[in-house]
């Protein structure tokens, strides 16, 4: 066998899991569609580290998502990714609603949610003055969080490398088949992995990756989510995550702040045939932005400064569907992961790779590598620190994205650390570098010739992100 282990998929799902594995004794791969982590559903999330007060009681969305959260809490200060405790508040617009307000409390409690309190719209207002005049009751979660996702998943994987595991990008899963002792796994260049043991984190395709070996068959929803994402001249005027009362499509459009200091609203739901379909519509972005309006009248509309879809994995059963196929052994799903699979993400890793373990006999590693080195960032840095770095290496003194700040030392270390970037979209989910006001407008070429340099891609073979999104053609550059 090739390996012990093949992971599909390079989400934040996929990559906690290769991470956990990576603590074992065991040879690990971890293959992707697309040419970076991060580029399915991960890159579209919201970045909420949820308490865990919606999910039914007794789920596996319930037991995973309050574990999950507290492990992300302590991992964010070991793997150094970008996490803050902000608070969330669910608002009701009706007395005749308020005891809704009342179910999730007890709900809360029920999964283990510490740190809860109803208030009243008064309260909630005092706390958080651009709410709408119109809330008439709260439910205030103060250990609620917001992470960024591109961080997460970047870290987790960055530390299975270093731990051993080997990453396989612009490989899509084509074929699984059951052989004696494990699988083999064709791949989209003709290739073939043998493996012991596989873990379909396959988002929107787990049910695509599951029915290629299992008779009990999975049928996955691409739900589309739209958002919209404010300029950060718009820090502070939330600090709490502000969520409407959930439906059954999930927690309603949300107003919130992002560990980077911009705003962002949304999103919708909207259940849609094609897997793929990540556009975003007038009638979307219409929707949302009247459902934010109702959170707070305030919001700037005019400095919205980009919009964007993703999809969620939603399965016919409603809840996480982790573990063994029963009718496939070695052969294990984590799929059927939406809201609040970001907040489970590293409780689902943990899992998953307990029980690969256990099915192979495999024992933890010694001495892991359980730590991962921070990048500097200059713009959270003293003058004087700043000072002694661009002492010590000149191109952080260098600016090349001039909305976000970022320098060119940040990006040759985006670009040249381990599993670095490789298309304008894999710098800019590390360092931002693209992702202010201008959109890129303005550091793109610079951006690309550092990518052509220290990545040795020829400039005409930059890519936006996936394969066929060159930036360049007929010698002339698009951004």
């Amino acid at each position: 066998m090739d390996y012990d282990a093949v992971v599909i998929g390079g989400g934040v799902i996929g990559s906690a899991i290769i991470r956990y594995l990576s603590l074992y004794n065991m040879k690990t791969l971890l293959v992707e569609k697309e040419e970076d982590i991060s580029s399915g559903t991960t890159k579209a999330n919201s970045g909420i580290v949820h308490a865990g007060y919606d999910p039914e009681p007794g789920t596996l969305k319930a037991k995973l998502n309050v574990k999950g959260a507290k492990m992300i809490k302590e991992e964010s200060g070991k793997l150094h990714f970008d996490y803050k405790v902000n608070g969330a508040m669910v608002v009701s617009f009706s007395p005749n609603d308020d005891y809704k307000i009342d179910e999730l409390f007890e709900r809360g409690i029920k999964n283990g949610v510490e740190d809860m309190e109803i208030i009243s719209g008064d309260e909630a207002r005092r706390l958080e003055p651009n709410l709408s005049e119109n809330i008439t009751k709260c439910l205030y979660l103060k250990s609620s969080a917001i992470v960024c996702p591109f961080s997460l998943t970047q870290a987790l994987s960055e530390n299975a490398y270093e731990n051993g595991a080997e990453f396989k990008f612009n490989t899509k899963v084509e074929n699984v088949e059951k052989t004696e002792g494990g699988y083999k796994i064709t791949t989209n260049s003709g290739t073939t992995i043998t493996t012991r043991a596989v873990i379909n984190a396959a988002g929107v395709y787990g049910d695509t990756i599951n029915n290629m070996v299992s008779e009990k068959k999975l049928h996955i929803t691409p739900r589309r989510g739209s958002y919209m994402l404010f300029d950060n001249e718009t820090q502070g005027m939330f600090n709490s995550t502000i969520f409407q009362l959930p439906s059954s499509k999930g927690k309603g459009v949300l107003v919130t702040p992002t560990v980077h200091g911009n705003l962002m609203i949304g999103p919708n739901s909207v259940d849609i045939p094609d897997k793929d379909d990540t556009s975003t519509t007038a009638f979307d972005l219409d929707y949302i932005s009247k459902e934010a309006l109702r959170t707070s009248p305030s919001i700037p509309f005019r400095k919205v400064i980009t919009s964007f879809s993703g999809l969620r994995a939603h399965e016919d059963s409603g809840d996480f569907i982790v573990g063994e196929v029963e009718d496939a052994p070695g052969f294990f799903n984590a799929t059927g992961i939406e809201s609040p699979g970001l907040s489970s993400s590293l409780s689902i890793g943990e899992m998953v790779a307990r029980m690969v373990a256990d099915r192979l006999g495999i024992e933890k590693k010694e001495n892991p590598v359980l730590e991962r080195k921070a990048a500097p960032r200059p713009k959270e840095m003293s003058i004087d620190e700043r000072n002694e770095l661009i002492k010590s290496n000149p191109s952080y003194g260098r600016i090349v994205c001039r909305c976000e700040e970022i320098s060119e030392g940040e990006i040759i270390d985006a670009i040249t650390r381990p599993l670095g970037a490789r298309s304008l979209d894999g710098v800019k989910r590390r360092v931002r570098a693209g992702m202010g006001r201008c959109q890129g407008g303005f550091c793109s070429p610079k951006v690309m010739e550092l990518i052509e340099k220290y990545a040795s891609i020829p400039f005409d073979e930059i890519t936006k992100n996936s394969k066929g999104s060159n930036i360049t053609m007929e010698d002339k550059v698009y951004v």
